[in-house]
């Protein structure tokens, strides 16, 4: 955590600049920095897998075959190395959605999507724990990837609102926190393979409208 915070204070005095998306358009990375950039996002993604998202930066870093400055300069704290190698999984669900986003029956679609976003979320031990932290920061580093999915599940859940299956009253960042705490309960347990689905079905038992069409 020491390291961490000397990062974050390195990066303030203007000697560490990471390259988040859409900077690269403007100023592309060198190619030893894209190198370094994609060894630290693949060993990072295993790192994660394995050990869970607060593995040591340290490690990731020494793993990747670079010095902890170069890692900061890169992703200036832990949420925005986090959202870097959780992109292409919400890529995947951003697709998932608009796949979605014709289905006949609307209240099916937006379950199936949170049960996607569940499977996401217990991928990384801690995963879930991180993204309740960030859904109402959108200054967050996990921002990239909390902004386009609630934006997503607004859409579904507001097909079923008008289909008569969901209540008016219910919010998709209510829902989405919902959809964490389960991911997170899911993630303590897990000799009960089940659990995520029955704490969803109850989850929607009162999420739905007193007379669903769907």
């Amino acid at each position: 955590m020491a390291t961490e915070t000397a990062g974050q204070r390195h990066a303030g005095r203007g000697t560490v600049a990471h390259a988040p998306a859409g900077a690269h358009a403007v100023r592309p990375m060198r190619a030893d920095a894209r190198r370094n950039y994609e060894r630290l996002l693949t060993e990072a993604r295993t790192a994660f897998t394995e050990r869970g998202t607060d593995t040591s930066l340290e490690d990731i870093a020494r793993r990747a075959g670079v010095g902890i400055g170069t890692l900061y300069r890169h992703f200036p704290n832990r949420t925005a190395l986090m959202g870097a190698v959780f992109q292409g999984e919400v890529d995947a669900l951003m697709t998932r959605a608009r796949e979605l986003a014709d289905a006949p029956q609307p209240c099916h679609a937006l379950v199936d999507w949170l049960r996607a976003i569940i499977t996401h979320a217990t991928t990384y031990r801690g995963l879930s724990r991180t993204l309740m932290a960030a859904s109402a920061d959108d200054t967050s580093g996990m921002a990239r990837c909390c902004v386009p999915m609630r934006e997503a599940g607004a859409a579904l859940l507001t097909r079923a609102q008008e289909a008569g299956a969901v209540r008016r009253d219910v919010s998709i960042v209510d829902l989405m926190q919902l959809t964490n705490g389960i991911a997170l309960a899911a993630e303590e347990s897990p000799d009960d393979p089940e659990l995520a689905d029955r704490l969803l079905t109850l989850t929607l038992t009162g999420l739905k409208a007193d007379r669903p069409r769907d």
